[in-house]
């Protein structure tokens, strides 16, 4: 009870400092309170509608979530242009024409309440308030507010989609002409190397040993004719005739000579002298030979009468048939020029294939990695055209209005008990923290229990500080004084603040708009 009565003590002899600060801030809230001008607060709520289309079916391109997009429409809408473009043109606050931009900037924002509210299967939910001297003034605000919305989260979300669809354009168009150059090198390179391309490489590997069997052939024919020449020449020089060559057609032994000769020709291109084939091939021969000069000779004789009318004209036959042979052998001859070069020509591009093929495949690869791409981004332009048409129609996510801005009918703030009542409390608080500090700050002896604690001494009595009455007076005169001046200095400074200075209701407004908070 002694502790109570100290401390009780103690704020009794500190009463004149708690007084003037608990008197100034109250006497300043209730002057404030009652002084401040009627506002109305007017409200919309709005609501981040889903797509109308299933995203299953035909997805927007634009894939942003609802509580960002509201945060990106906020920023935007409390723009400084925003705010002075609406603050001007409705006209909304009483002394705008008194005010720099900064401070209409900053009373528009005070002015405005934006809250979001979302939440894990629930629906993203905004409100927004604006508070403005009228009824009508406030509810237009808001209007504008919405207008501004709705037009930039159209604009925001066509613009997104446009810029899509844009840039998947500009894809596709470069990688159809880096496609087209592609396949314009991949055309130039085959035709400058026609002729050693792989996919023909199986015709000319056959074309190859065309070539050479024909090669074989005409060597084969020079031969034939060479020897056919010789045995002309033989014939002529061991007989004297030339009937048997020029005057009538060769017999059928004769001609199994000739395609025995030939096959003879054909078996050592590929046998050796040796072989059974080659042997056996040899004793056909040389048996017709023999039947062939057996038979000769049974016919000279009955040929022997004859022989001395054409012996004239045996030279001249002999020169026309080794004419006619060596001609031939010409013509096989430029024909065997002609095969081997070819075959030569073909030999070379078939050792380049594998380098063709090495650097066309590698071609190709390029190729088909560019149209691979290309393929992508054309799947993708499709989409973003089908988004940019979702966005166009406004058939994606959007925001709605669910309560439009309404003209309230009576004041809404301010909530004169409740700025009273908190200054008071205020006060109260601010009063006996100063009060706190004083004594915190005093660190002097006033009670036996102080000097026991401080000094570990037991005093033997104390003698109590008696005032004189001049003294008393004194004191009471200087705290009537205080409480004077209190009770009439602080209305009356209030009053010259509010006539000379500004109205207590403007600098309690422009305090608002500083600070953000509306009472």
């Amino acid at each position: 009870m002694s502790e109570v009565r100290y401390y009780l003590s103690i704020f009794l002899r500190r009463l004149p400092f708690f007084l003037p600060v608990f008197l100034v801030i109250s006497a300043a809230s209730v002057i404030v309170a009652y002084t401040l001008p009627p506002a109305y607060v007017s409200e919309t709520r709005l609501v981040v509608q889903s797509p109308q289309i299933p995203e299953e079916l035909a997805p927007s391109t634009v894939q942003i979530p609802a509580l960002e997009q509201l945060q990106i429409i906020q920023q935007r809408l409390l723009t400084r242009a925003n705010m002075l473009d609406i603050a001007r043109q409705l006209d909304v606050l009483p002394d705008l024409d008194q005010m720099s931009p900064d401070q209409i900037v900053e009373a528009m924002r005070a002015r405005t309440s934006l809250n979001v509210s979302s939440g894990r299967n629930a629906a993203t939910l905004m409100t927004i308030g604006f508070e403005a001297p009228e009824a009508r003034t406030a509810a237009a605000v808001l209007g504008e507010y919405l207008t501004l919305i709705q037009r930039e989260d159209a604009t925001f979300r066509r613009g997104s989609a446009g810029e899509t669809l844009d840039f998947f354009e500009q894809q596709v168009t470069d990688l159809s002409r880096e496609a087209d150059l592609k396949s314009a090198e991949i055309l130039e390179f085959k035709n400058a190397n026609s002729g050693a391309l792989p996919e023909t490489l199986d015709y000319r590997l056959s074309q190859q040993s065309t070539l050479q069997q024909r090669l074989s052939q005409i060597e084969r024919d020079i031969s034939a004719l060479t020897d056919q020449r010789d045995r002309l020449i033989t014939l002529f020089e061991t007989t004297g005739r030339v009937e048997a060559a020029a005057g009538r057609p060769p017999s059928r032994e004769e001609q199994r000579l000739d395609e025995l000769e030939q096959e003879l020709d054909a078996a050592l291109a590929v046998y050796s002298e040796s072989a059974p084939r080659v042997q056996l091939l040899r004793t056909r021969i040389a048996r017709l030979e023999e039947q062939i000069a057996a038979r000769a000779a049974a016919q000279e004789t009955e040929e022997e009468t004859e022989e001395s009318a054409a012996a004239a004209a045996r030279p001249a036959v002999l020169e026309i048939q080794l004419s006619e042979i060596d001609s031939r052998v010409a013509i096989l001859e430029e024909q065997k020029a002609a095969t081997a070069a070819q075959l030569s020509a073909l030999e070379e591009s078939i050792e380049r294939t594998p380098t063709v093929s090495i650097r066309l495949e590698e071609m190709t690869r390029e190729y088909q990695a560019v149209q691979q791409q290309l393929t992508i981004a054309q799947d993708r332009l499709s989409r973003a055209r089908t988004g940019q048409l979702i966005e166009t129609r406004s058939r994606g996510q959007k925001i709605s209005v669910i309560e439009p801005p309404a003209v309230p009918s009576e004041p809404t703030k301010p909530n004169r008990m409740l700025i009273a009542a908190g200054g008071g409390v205020f006060g109260l608080f601010a009063g006996g923290l100063l009060v706190f500090l004083i004594e915190a700050l005093n660190r002097s002896a006033r009670r036996p229990e102080d000097l026991v604690k401080r000094f570990n001494i037991a005093p033997i009595g104390t003698i109590p500080f008696i005032r004189t009455r001049r003294q008393v007076i004194l004191q009471r005169s200087v705290k009537v004084a205080m409480l004077l001046i209190i009770l009439v200095g602080v209305p009356a400074a209030v009053y010259a603040v509010h006539t000379y200075y500004l109205p207590l209701d403007v600098i309690a407004d422009r305090a608002m708009n500083k600070v953000g908070i509306r009472l």
